[in-house]
């Protein structure tokens, strides 16, 4: 637990970094693990704990977002517009899997193209919930878990996700070399929901979930060997989506088609259903049941995809250079009074509030 000293430094942002020691991860002067008489280190290796409690409310939002950024090599955070915030992490090591434990209000996280290029490790990430819900975007596809689901993501791309309520997730982090398989294309399998309910997947959750809960309790030896056993269940999950032939696969199929093609016509104002359907060569029954299920339908994807696209573009050009009438209408936006009410349920604040807040 911080302590008010390390407390202070959080909330101004001094205390930037989480640094690996002994095989946990350590703050800068916390003792990690007590050692014996002998020089080994006991097998109950406390992990980090990082919590906004003894930081002061005014200063909690900035320190998350900082603490955010750090530990998960560069990520920019969104709040939501929410003034008050509370969150804590708990991070530990199983050999070369990094496991967080992350408790918060509902916030998004972006991990930029420019930010993707500059990361020094590659890892591909799991998000599984306890609580509350993950919608992760990536490569045009998007997937969404709850408790008993997990879907997984590579840190290598662009990305963001959407944590809409209040959130309980375990985040696993996995070396992307180590995670290669001969005959899969990872890029494929990234933003599915791998599962979680049954079968391999439902085992791989488990374990997930059993080491974070037991790596106080191992030595290091056995933390590597509980590591090595998540890559191989990751892998093995992984083989049986690849291997899946189903029209839940196809339908994903038709899914990746409509996103790409959202994508490349959504500066379009003339972008409708109709001239997707005529474009992809299907009907709009079929575009409909694509998104069947999801929280979005097609049209509230685009919308959404647009809305996301005007934050960017706020957040890089904090200093009004563009007028935010500009912006919206070069995103296909055509009714500026509609684009002023749909962007504050998006942010919860109006345009030039959220650009204000970005200087």
């Amino acid at each position: 637990m911080l302590g008010s000293p390390d407390g202070a430094r959080f909330a101004t942002g001094e205390l930037s970094a989480c640094l690996p020691v002994h095989g946990r991860w350590g703050l800068p002067g916390e003792t990690v693990a007590a050692a014996n008489e002998t020089g080994e280190h006991s097998a109950m290796a406390a992990s980090t704990l990082l919590t906004t409690d003894d930081v002061a409310p005014r200063d909690r939002a900035p320190a998350w977002c900082e603490w955010i950024h750090s530990h998960f090599g560069g990520l920019e955070s969104d709040l939501y517009g929410d003034t008050e915030f509370d969150g804590r992490m708990a991070a530990s090591r199983a050999g070369d899997v990094i496991l967080t434990k992350l408790e918060a209000n509902r916030h998004r996280v972006l991990r930029s193209p420019h930010l993707a290029r500059t990361s020094d490790t590659a890892y591909l990430k799991i998000v599984a919930p306890w609580q509350g819900e993950a919608c992760v975007e990536q490569q045009n596809r998007q997937a969404s878990a709850r408790n008993g689901g997990w879907v997984i993501y590579d840190t290598t791309g662009s990305y963001a996700i959407a944590n809409p309520q209040r959130v309980e997730h375990l985040i696993v982090m996995l070396p992307k070399e180590q995670m290669e398989e001969r005959g899969v294309r990872l890029g494929e399998l990234m933003a599915r929901h791998v599962g979680g309910a049954s079968g391999i997947s439902r085992v791989a959750l488990e374990t997930m979930r059993t080491t974070y809960q037991e790596l106080p309790h191992m030595s290091d030896e056995a933390a590597r060997g509980a590591g090595e056993l998540i890559m191989q269940l990751v892998r093995l999950s992984l083989l049986e989506l690849a291997g899946q032939e189903s029209g839940v696969t196809q339908r994903e199929a038709l899914k990746d088609r409509i996103r790409g093609y959202v994508a490349r016509h959504l500066r379009d104002p003339q972008l409708s259903i109709d001239g997707i359907a005529r474009a992809l060569n299907c009907s709009r029954r079929h575009l409909y049941n694509a998104f069947a299920g999801d929280e979005d339908t097609l049209a509230g994807y685009i919308q959404r995809q647009r809305l996301m696209a005007c934050v960017r573009e706020l957040r890089e050009d904090a200093q009004g250079t563009r007028p935010i009438t500009e912006i919206a209408l070069s995103w296909g936006f055509t009714n500026l009074s509609h684009f002023s009410r749909v962007f504050r349920d998006h942010a919860g604040m109006s345009p030039s509030e959220f650009r204000h807040r970005a200087v």
